[in-house]
């Protein structure tokens, strides 16, 4: 069976991921209690020797991904990042407005 390249990865970050070989339901954890802590600081400690962890967040953030452990940060980080950047876009197209 041939796989597809999705469009939106195009330049083949998740190649170089440091999560490529590891189950990919340690960065979905249910719940809010100590075992779903203990995964989501075991899922962070994989992003965070990731090559391409940056890659991944752009990813994310810019297909809204609701669920999960993206580029080290978890789903309330990355409605933080989602928030900051929108507040910068405003900035630049108010200052872009003649």
């Amino acid at each position: 069976m041939a796989w597809r390249q999705a469009t939106w990865d195009g330049t083949h970050w998740r190649e170089d991921a440091a999560c490529r070989d590891v189950d990919a339901g340690l960065f979905f954890p249910t719940g809010s209690g100590p075992e779903a802590l203990e995964q989501t600081a075991h899922a962070k400690l994989v992003c965070s020797d990731c090559p391409v962890a940056q890659e991944c967040l752009i990813f994310a953030v810019t297909t809204n991904q609701e669920y999960g452990i993206w580029g080290g940060l978890d789903e309330e980080e990355r409605r933080e990042v989602r928030r900051q950047w929108r507040r910068a876009s405003r900035r630049r197209v108010q200052h872009a407005a003649p």
